[in-house]
């Protein structure tokens, strides 16, 4: 089935005018800067799972508050690319631009929101090649990234960490670096590395716990989700389990057993939840 082009015509008033309607809405989607109301209250416990799947990558996220947010990327052709399968046509999908391009922008034109915002890089090629790729890309904006130097964390507005295709040792040997590692919730012994390495925790809710929000939570998983959450937090770790069910109820408890960020990719939801039924109840 062939898709239609649209074809805008210059030679008139009109279709230039059109065209010039048209690019300027489309740079605004992609480059303006969110617009927080004085109403939008940053979410400690919100994470925006794929989050480039939303309409407006990263400023629905920061519209509806949420500060961790989540970003696939494969490395084509020494580009770092956003999507969530191998993106052999929309290249123009750079993590630079639809991510770190923007949130220099927000922090700059955003001062006073001193709240944090962890970007959580997904890598779904080779780890050491994609971490290669993207070292020079974070260097540009060193200034805001958190950092890993000389033994000691710098905590800056941005904080990256990497899931996925994880460079272990790449990472590990650095006395320096810009980047930190969301570890597997069920191999916290793998080392004696501890927050300055890992300062993250996950893992597929299913791994842990097969209860969809219907009846009680079943109290061997309650014990199982608490006994990883205790662990996690001595060490200084936030839990997060991703594909978790969408609903109030499985929220409600993960948070009761004290998991830190609930995984979502339904951002005003999620944002009604913990602003209304939940603060209530605390």
């Amino acid at each position: 089935m062939l898709q239609r082009t649209t074809r805008f015509r210059t030679d008139s008033p009109s279709g230039l005018k059109l065209l010039i309607i048209t690019l300027a809405a489309t740079a605004a989607l992609i480059s303006s800067p969110a617009k927080l109301s004085a109403q939008t209250i940053p979410l400690a416990n919100g994470f925006a799972h794929n989050d480039y799947w939303h309409k407006r990558p990263l400023f629905d996220a920061l519209e509806n508050g949420f500060r961790y947010i989540e970003a696939d990327i494969f490395l084509l052709h020494d580009r770092l690319i956003v999507a969530h399968t191998f993106p052999f046509f929309k290249t123009d999908r750079t993590l630079d631009r639809l991510y770190l391009k923007p949130l220099a922008n927000y922090i700059k034109n955003h001062p006073d929101d001193g709240y944090p915002i962890t970007l959580m890089i997904d890598i779904k090629t080779s780890g050491n090649n994609t971490y290669d790729a993207l070292k020079p890309i974070l260097d540009k904006y060193a200034d805001i990234i958190s950092g890993y130097e000389d033994g000691h964390f710098i905590q800056r507005r941005l904080t990256v960490v990497l899931s996925g295709h994880k460079p272990f040792k790449m990472v590990r040997k650095e006395q320096s670096r810009m980047v930190f590692i969301d570890e597997d919730l069920r191999k916290m012994d793998r080392d004696n590395m501890g927050s300055e390495m890992y300062p993250m925790a996950s893992c597929p809710y299913k791994a842990l716990l097969q209860w969809d929000g219907n009846g009680h939570m079943p109290d061997a998983e309650r014990k199982l989700l608490t006994s990883y959450v205790l662990k996690a937090h001595k060490l200084g770790k936030k839990v997060r389990l991703w594909a978790s069910p969408e609903n109030k109820t499985v929220w409600t408890e993960l948070l009761s057993c004290g998991v830190d960020l609930i995984n979502t990719d339904q951002l005003a939801m999620l944002r009604e939840f913990l602003n209304t039924s939940y603060a209530a109840a605390k």
